[in-house]
């Protein structure tokens, strides 16, 4: 059966920043597919408060708490995978924060802060999966980006400048290790209905600016990330490397 491909049974999946928000959606997406979750954040008790909820509807979880700017924390964690004989055969790295000011008025440490956080986690803890799946000789790797991939607006600086980033290192992923049977693919939402974008949500004047922008005449929900999501963690997207995929009503079609 063709359904057959897009199947995650017996395969774990780490999820960064997957306790809420747009990590939580695709998480749920997986479980549905069948896989075993990790769900991580930085509260280790809302992460484990998280893998216990997908356990009573009857899903395998368990929880990894670190910090994703924490290098040490990450290189802890894929030890305990190790010896715990958990092997991570699909990571998505969706953990981020957002930071809104003028360009001029950025601290360089505000600055460092969305770097670190939105790319150079995803490098890290992709380096960790890729030196596990390359002697395997498979897994998945999905970064999420975002619309500021390939536009910037103004007051985000930091954050286009990362998920610019996030795109190219999506690539550089996979053209190394595509060799090794492991396909990295990105992830672009568009403009999604989560507590990051609230203010914008509330905001009359951006909600109709963005109404105008965008053919779907709407904002998009976190679960409509899932279908993109699993189509790249599975069998169906084999031959698929160093591609974002943009979920985003058609904004970027748009004029």
């Amino acid at each position: 059966m063709s359904t057959a491909l897009f199947d995650l049974s017996g395969k774990t999946a780490l999820v960064t920043g997957s306790s809420r928000g747009l990590g939580r959606a695709i998480a749920e997406g997986f479980a549905r597919a069948g896989a075993r979750l990790i769900i991580n954040g930085t509260d280790a008790a809302r992460a484990e408060a998280a893998a216990g909820e997908f356990r009573a509807a009857g899903h395998q979880a368990l929880s990894a708490a670190f910090d994703v700017t924490d290098e040490a924390a990450i290189v802890q964690a894929f030890e305990r995978f190790d010896a715990d004989g958990v092997a991570v055969d699909i990571l998505v790295n969706n953990a981020g924060i957002q930071h809104r000011k003028p360009l001029v008025e950025f601290t360089t440490d505000e600055w460092r802060k969305v770097i670190e956080t939105n790319l150079t986690s995803a490098f890290v803890i992709g380096r960790e999966a890729g030196k596990r799946m390359i002697p395997r000789q498979r897994g998945k790797i999905i970064n999420i980006g975002s619309l500021g991939s390939e536009l910037a607006r103004p007051t985000i600086a930091p954050y286009t400048t990362a998920k610019g980033g996030i795109r190219n290192l999506t690539r550089a992923m996979a053209v190394e290790w595509a060799q090794h049977g492991i396909q990295a693919n990105a992830i672009g939402p568009g403009y999604m209905l989560t507590d990051m974008n609230q203010a914008l949500v509330s905001n009359p004047d951006f909600n109709n600016w963005l109404m105008s922008r965008i053919p779907a005449k709407r904002w998009g929900n976190p679960d409509e990330l899932v279908g993109a999501a699993i189509f790249l963690a599975s069998d169906a997207s084999t031959y698929v490397n160093g591609q974002t995929i943009y979920v985003d009503g058609g904004m970027l079609a748009a004029m």
